[in-house]
Parts: C-alpha cells; sequence; structure tokens
C-alpha cells in the first residue's frame, strides 16, 4: 500500500501505528467499525467546526457518537462553533469526506480528542477512504498537539 501524508509524518514523528485497509467506499464510522471487525467504541471520527470568521477547530469523537457543540466550543474557549461544510473540507484540510485524518491537515488546527480515547489504543482515519491507522491517544496528541476533552452528549 502506498503511504498516505499522515503516515509519513506519524513515521516521521518516529509514532507507532497499524494500518488497516477495507473495502466499501466512504461508509460512516460504525460501517468501517464493522469492515474492520472492531468495536465501535476504538473508531473515532474526525470532524472539523469553524468559528467566525475563520477559526477552524478539529474533534475526535467516537464513531457512533454525536459531537456536542456547546462541549466543543468550550473545550475550545469560543462561545459557539458549527460544523464546517462539508464542501469546504477539501480546500481547507486536503482531505475527503470519509478520509479526514487528524494527522497531516494543509494547516495545523487546534485538536481536541474525546475523553473515551484517553490511555487507549484507537482508529482514525489515515487520510484515505479504506485506510485506518490503529494508534495510542497519546502519540496522537503528541503529534497533532491535541487535548483531551468532553466532547460528546
Amino acid at each position: 500500500m502506498v503511504k498516505t501524508n499522515a503516515m509519513r509524518i506519524l513515521e516521521r514523528e518516529k509514532a507507532e501505528y497499524k494500518e488497516h485497509t477495507y473495502s466499501g467506499g466512504a461508509l460512516s464510522g460504525v460501517e468501517v467499525a464493522q469492515a474492520l471487525g472492531e468495536e465501535t467504541e476504538r473508531v473515532f471520527k474526525t470532524l472539523v467546526t469553524i468559528c467566525a470568521p475563520d477559526r477552524y477547530y478539529v474533534f475526535v469523537i467516537p464513531a457512533a457518537s454525536e459531537l456536542d457543540l456547546k462541549k466543543a466550543a468550550k473545550a475550545a474557549g469560543e462561545k459557539s462553533i458549527e460544523m464546517l461544510p462539508q464542501k469546504r473540507l477539501l480546500p481547507l484540510t486536503g482531505y475527503i469526506h470519509g478520509g479526514c485524518s487528524p494527522v497531516g491537515m494543509k494547516k495545523p488546527f487546534p485538536t481536541f480528542f474525546d475523553l473515551s480515547a484517553e490511555g487507549r489504543k484507537i482508529f482514525v482515519s489515515g487520510g484515505k477512504v479504506g485506510v485506518q491507522i490503529e494508534i495510542s491517544a497519546e502519540d496522537l496528541l503528541r503529534v497533532t498537539g491535541g487535548k483531551f476533552a468532553a466532547l460528546t452528549r
């Protein structure tokens, strides 16, 4: 398999990860967990938000969970935030829907990981649809400069 930008960054930062692949296109996070034969609590999705005028934040939460925008705003130190429109994802991050990794975006954005990831190995997108990376949440925090926060409903 060809290395993605996310994988190259993880290797440069000496972060241990394991690559997993699945077929079926851009699936929901729950469907990705099923395709991988993994517990949904270990598969995380990467969501990008915007706060006017042009401040962006990345939130990584369990695939079956919903981002609580009030908790997310509090974690980011903002009054309110909203989801980034899907059509803006690729130009902003370099990633498409279903293949957005918290590692290797065009520019670094403040990144927050749900508390449920703490102390665990989790799955996140490898930067391409059909590719997941299994990695410790602590390595992801180190590489992204992220923080843990309560983010879900």
